[in-house]
């Protein structure tokens, strides 16, 4: 009976755990096996099932067998219930996308789940499981199966150990991060798993007790990853990165050694059978072999992963676009003509087709041409024009001409005034249906209001309520409609593809059309990262190839998920996703803004300057340059300008674009709620609808000097309002130099390796422009 009364009080445990979870999480996203209300769906494949009929049945085998075998301690059992919940996962994952990389990556985004789950149901086994008999076993080979897993590591290696969490001097075990860092994490997992197994085969025998070994090693090495991450990544700077970057690195540890843990386990089982029958000549031999191998490794394993994706794209990218039309080349945005250039501007909502709470207080104010005069008169020279799915396509497979017809013109009045335009499929909340009467929401959760995005006839929900935990962008209807999209449930996320396709080819000849970003802040469905790295990755890749098949070859802005604007960091897309090279990473830069440390009042998970470095850092993984579609929203406390300046500087520090949000605001827009005034830069006035003053103070930041166009590549840029200095270096000779300068005083300006220099007034300031050649400078000042 007492062999059978562990494994049950463990299996029992968990059953409880796992439903009192899913009765008490209102959103069906934190809890091991949530639900969100929405009907079960037997006609769809495996991913409405994976949680219950695959993560459940292993979650439930893994437990058992882990209390009969590691079942004596209280330690070895938690890092069996963790292996237990991750292996889970990992299964779930794969039969989704069946992708092994992927999924065995995805294994570790349940590690905030898996090791308090593993607490909580060790402790009541140990408590009600009965007395114990601890002995403690011979070890056998430890240093064998350690270097055999460090060997095989970087040719498994997969997704993991990628992202903005591994700043350079990191060292993980990846061909694409170089020999020297490759072969420092493999010393560490060597090491680490050396250790546990010496400490784990002790007490738990068989494979199971290698494979717990690797799991334990993975966390410590990303316990050591953490630390000397602190270290190369700047330390404690105003946020807690260095805790989420220990964090993330343990994950990835502990998914790795999850899924590569076998390894361990079955080279120490069969090492020990062979040195029992050998003679200790034997295992100075097996241990000599697996150095070999692991040095092998090192030497002459092919660059593999992401680095080998690179090539590919460089050997299969398009064909390069005509003259004039913007480009992505390495890290940076350019014209074609030698000059970089540099998008800043603002985001028009104007055409957006948002909920309208009350029919008296329109959702969106009227878009006209003066609209793009006054944003040149600013300085800007670019519009991230928000559109709405479901009011270009309200009937499937149609455009609808008059909002066509919309767009065209404005782009025309933004031609018309020196502006692009970044054509952007905007949604927020999936659609703009809101709550419906009689919908019940579970304890936890509020009705809601409509957004934006997609048509009805693409909104699949299944039933869930249209009800949001702490905001629009957690709802178990918005949720379930995503996770149709991603898994292209009736073709609707082939539809949007094919829509993409149709509209690229409208402005496939248009110079003044920067790009085209494919869809705002992706929501994370119920499956993240499966969702918001995979699939997300995989609608990215369709829709740019129908844009490509329509002739269009401007750039395409591709944007991680929602997490990244809530969060300040995220993993997606997956790195590989695309061949295509003519694409911009475009993240929303909202750190110490709408993010949500700032609303559980905690200290920034990252911070406003840090955002910069880990957008360019995942941004480079693309071979991408980096322009961030959105930032600002900081409210309306007395530190709005502050961190505006701080954006501005950090903005000027990496010579980057980017547009604010939001030009202009209705009163009835339902992300401004309907209140005195409409909160944009340009503001509306609620009792009159006319305008109200505008935000000239931030406007002064927004509009200050920058080289909108110069020629090779910006190596220095400093500005504060027409204050400017700027330095850059240009291989040939070119004359796309142009300066914008803010206010009614001429500048003075003061030039090195720069000829040909004029000073034009234009509305709202001066345009200073120029032929560089070599290394140039320019500083102004009045």
């Amino acid at each position: 009976m007492k062999s059978v009364r562990r494994p049950a009080v463990a299996l029992t445990s968990m059953f409880i755990l796992v439903l009192i979870q899913a009765i008490a999480d209102p959103t069906g996203l934190l809890a091991l096996v949530g639900w969100s209300g929405a009907e079960l769906r037997f006609d769809l494949g495996m991913w409405p099932l994976a949680p219950y009929v695959v993560f459940v049945p292993v979650l439930f085998a893994v437990t058992w067998w882990v209390a009969v075998r590691a079942g004596e301690r209280f330690w070895t059992l938690t890092a069996g219930l963790v292996l237990a919940v991750l292996l889970a996962q990992g299964a779930a994952c794969f039969v989704m996308t069946w992708d092994l990389a992927s999924a065995g990556w995805a294994a570790g985004f349940v590690a905030a789940k898996a090791v308090p789950a593993a607490l909580i149901v060790a402790a009541f086994t140990r408590w009600l499981g009965g007395p114990t008999t601890r002995t403690l076993l011979t070890p056998g080979s430890i240093w064998a199966p350690a270097i055999l897993l460090a060997a095989v590591t970087p040719f498994i290696a997969g997704l993991w150990w990628t992202g903005a969490a591994y700043a350079p001097g990191i060292p993980v075990a990846r061909p694409d991060r170089g020999i020297v860092s490759m072969l420092i994490a493999m010393i560490l997992i060597a090491g680490a798993t050396a250790l546990c197994l010496r400490w784990m085969r002790s007490r738990v025998r068989g494979v199971l007790g290698g494979w717990l070994a690797a799991v334990v090693a993975g966390g410590v090495v990303g316990l050591m990853q953490g630390i000397i991450g602190l270290t190369v990544d700047g330390g404690f700077t105003g946020d807690i990165w260095p805790l989420m970057v220990t964090y993330v690195a343990v994950a990835d540890g502990l998914a790795f050694g999850a899924c590569a843990g076998w390894i361990v386990g079955l080279g120490a089982v069969v090492a020990d059978r062979l040195l029992a029958e050998r003679s200790i000549r034997t295992r100075q031999l097996a241990t000599a072999a697996a150095v070999v191998l692991a040095l092998g490794a090192a030497i002459g394993i092919p660059s593999t992963g992401i680095a080998s994706a690179a090539s590919t794209d460089a050997a299969g990218s398009e064909t390069t676009p005509p003259a004039g039309i913007l480009r992505a080349e390495g890290s940076i945005i350019t014209d074609g003509n030698g000059n970089q250039v540099l998008l800043r501007g603002v985001n028009v909502n104007q055409l957006v087709d948002f909920y309208q709470a009350r029919l008296d207080v329109p959702a969106t104010r009227p878009l006209t041409e003066q609209d793009f005069a006054d944003m040149a008169a600013q300085g800007f020279t670019v519009a991230r024009l928000n559109l709405s799915w479901s009011a270009l396509e309200p009937e499937r497979g149609t455009l609808d001409p008059e909002y066509l017809g919309k767009i065209t013109d404005a782009v025309d009045w933004a031609k018309q005034h020196g502006i692009y335009t970044v054509l952007d499929m905007h949604q927020d909340g999936w659609w703009n249906g809101p709550w419906e009467e009689g919908t019940t929401c579970r304890p936890g959760t509020d009705p809601m209001w409509g957004y934006d995005g997609a048509p009805e006839w693409a909104t699949i929900t299944d039933g869930a309520p249209r009800c949001q935990f702490t905001g629009r962008d957690i709802s178990p209807a918005g949720n379930r409609a995503f996770q149709h999209f991603y898994f292209d449930t009736d073709g609707i996320q082939t539809a949007l593809a094919e829509t993409w396709g149709k509209l690229a080819a409208q402005f496939s000849d248009e110079k003044m059309v920067a790009g085209f970003d494919l869809l705002n802040e992706p929501g994370f469905g119920e499956t993240a990262p499966v969702t918001t790295s995979v699939q997300l990755g995989r609608f990215y890749d369709q829709a740019i190839a129908e844009i490509r098949a329509a002739g269009a070859p401007q750039i395409v802005f591709v944007e991680p998920s929602i997490l990244w604007s809530g969060l300040g960091f995220d993993a997606g897309p997956t790195p590989g996703f695309t061949n295509d090279r003519n694409i911009a990473f475009s993240p929303h830069m909202y750190a110490e803004s709408i993010t949500m440390d700032r609303d559980l009042g905690i200290p920034p998970i990252v911070g406003l300057e840090r955002q910069f470095t880990l957008a360019q850092r995942v941004a480079e993984e693309h071979g991408a340059p980096l322009w961030s579609g959105e930032y600002g929203y900081w409210g309306e406390d007395a530190d709005v300008l502050a961190r505006l300046n701080r954006y501005a500087v950090a903005e000027d520090t990496h010579r980057l674009g980017s547009a604010y949000w939001v030009w202009k605001q209705a009163c009835g827009d339902p992300q401004n709620g309907i209140g005195p005034v409409g909160n944009a830069l340009m503001m509306q006035d609620c009792a009159t609808g006319g305008d109200a003053p505008p935000k000239t103070d931030l406007l002064k930041i927004l509009s200050r000097a920058y080289p909108q166009t110069a020629p090779g590549v910006l190596t220095e840029l400093a500005a504060h309002e027409a204050d400017l200095t700027l330095a850059g270096t240009t291989k040939e000779r070119g004359c796309g130099l142009t300066v914008w300068i803010p206010g009614e005083a001429q500048p003075v300006v003061d030039t090195e390796g720069i000829t040909n220099v004029e000073t034009v007034a234009v509305p709202g300031g001066w345009n200073v422009t120029g032929c560089a050649d070599g290394d140039y400078t320019l500083t102004t000042g009045e």
